[in-house]
């Protein structure tokens, strides 16, 4: 593929799967943005409720691939993650998205009593507890998660996010909706009732998604996927390549879907994402595929699940974009 066309290698429909129109049915997302949070499926979750007194300090260790939240319930709390700090107040959401190590303390410079994982607290169930600070001063109360994202697409929408994101509570706008989801939270989590952890787990994803899904709302992004997903016409082409990475996609292919001209399509989507769109298409296979290898999966049913004629084809486009050979990338991650 040389992003100008339709030249490159050839690419078929895994049989059975829909495509473009041929998909649509009633229930078909339309909305390309939309379709693209159905991917912040969260896949494991631990909850934690802190009541602590002033002074006080936690660490968050880093945990890779994972994303933590905190949300205060009373009083204020300092959040320092890469060198930032920020004071969070009642109904205030941080969302701490790449995995990052952080604290959280009463005021700047407060005393750390160590790491939150390693801290004695009362465990309430398997995925929740309570973690309790007494230094004697001002109280102040957090219920703080870590999330860790299910589906592979969703890792290409995270990457964008800033260290730190936070939805302002006290802006009936933005932060209405916090309130009622943590108290059901904290209902299920107490009771520890049958299916208390698919509940637990289904909020969260509600939680993660309105916090990213704000940030949607007033991001300046400059060009990228994310800008072109934005436009009326090239975001349906975009949603389409996120949704069947594997159909035999091509330059006049998805003008048509874009209801554009084939010109205008590729003119249109370069200057939104910054590169061509066959391009695009195949480094977004390559990043499924990278996940997919870390994951155990075989060079050859991600040939054929990615839309390439052969394991050889596949391979070779793979450590054209991606630098290695499949197999080295596969071994690596695990």
């Amino acid at each position: 593929m040389d992003g100008s066309g339709d030249v490159g290698v050839r690419v078929s429909t895994p049989v059975g799967v829909p495509t473009g129109a041929d998909a649509a049915r009633p229930w078909t997302p339309v909305d390309p943005v939309g379709d693209l949070l159905a991917d912040l499926r969260i896949h494991g979750t631990f909850y934690c409720r802190s009541e602590a007194t002033a002074p006080w300090g936690v660490e968050m260790p880093a945990f890779p691939g994972c994303m933590a939240f905190h949300v205060v319930t009373r009083g204020t709390v300092v959040l320092e993650v890469g060198g930032e700090q920020l004071t969070l107040g009642v109904g205030d959401l941080a969302l701490v998205p790449h995995g990052r190590g952080h604290l959280l303390r009463s005021a700047v410079g407060a005393p750390v009593a160590g790491r939150a994982d390693l801290l004695p607290q009362q465990q309430v169930g398997e995925h929740y507890s309570v973690l309790r600070l007494d230094g004697g001063g001002a109280a102040a109360g957090m219920v703080c998660g870590v999330v860790e994202p299910a589906r592979p697409g969703a890792a290409h929408l995270l990457d964008l996010l800033p260290p730190v994101l936070v939805v302002d509570g006290r802006d009936p706008r933005r932060g209405g909706w916090l309130p009622l989801l943590l108290q059901v939270i904290s209902d299920e989590a107490a009771e520890d009732r049958p299916g208390a952890e698919a509940v637990i787990t289904r909020l969260a994803d509600v939680v993660v998604l309105q916090a990213v899904r704000t940030w949607l709302d007033t991001a300046a992004t400059g060009p990228g996927w994310l800008r072109a997903l934005r436009d009326p016409q090239v975001g349906q082409a975009v949603a389409l390549l996120h949704r069947e990475p594997g159909a035999a996609w091509t330059l006049t292919r998805l003008a048509r879907e874009a209801r554009m001209s084939r010109s205008s399509f590729a003119a249109r989507f370069t200057e939104l994402a910054g590169e061509p769109v066959m391009r695009y298409l195949a480094r977004w296979r390559m990043h499924l595929a990278t996940v997919a290898l870390a994951e155990g999966a075989q060079v050859g049913e991600l040939a054929g699940r990615l839309g390439y004629e052969s394991e050889a084809a596949f391979s070779r486009a793979y450590k054209r974009i991606v630098g290695v050979p499949p197999t080295m990338a596969g071994q690596s991650a695990r």
